[in-house]
């Protein structure tokens, strides 16, 4: 992939994630496998380049106001559980299956949003 094309893409990451909450890994998981890896590391790697979006745009949201700290706060131990528990059944899951059940996702929550 050329270098022009991927930083626009990489940009679209930055806009989506920061404008729909981490939306981003929509697109970063499609680049992540055209550019060759495998459906569990294009998962894991769009996951590391969206934690540093979603904390510096977490940072401008709180300053803008749009949030307080204990709001968010009661939800992350049971994000972290989630967290672990995802990756360990992710780890056991073929790239096959982990694929379709990614699209199935995307497409569950885009005709749920459209139907609110």
């Amino acid at each position: 992939m050329k270098k022009p094309l991927k930083y626009l893409l990489s940009f679209t990451v930055g806009l989506i994630s920061s404008l729909f909450g981490a939306g981003g890994g929509l697109i970063a998981v499609p680049l992540f496998k055209r550019q060759g890896l495998g459906q569990k590391e294009a998962q894991a790697s769009a996951i590391a380049v969206i934690l540093p979006l979603c904390i510096i745009s977490a940072g401008v949201y709180y300053f803008l106001g749009y949030y307080s700290i204990s709001d968010a706060v009661g939800y992350i131990p049971f994000g972290i559980i989630g967290t672990f528990i995802g990756t360990a059944i992710m780890k056991k899951l073929p790239d096959k299956i982990l694929k379709k059940i990614f699209a199935g996702f995307m497409i569950y929550t885009g005709i749920n949003m459209l139907m609110r």
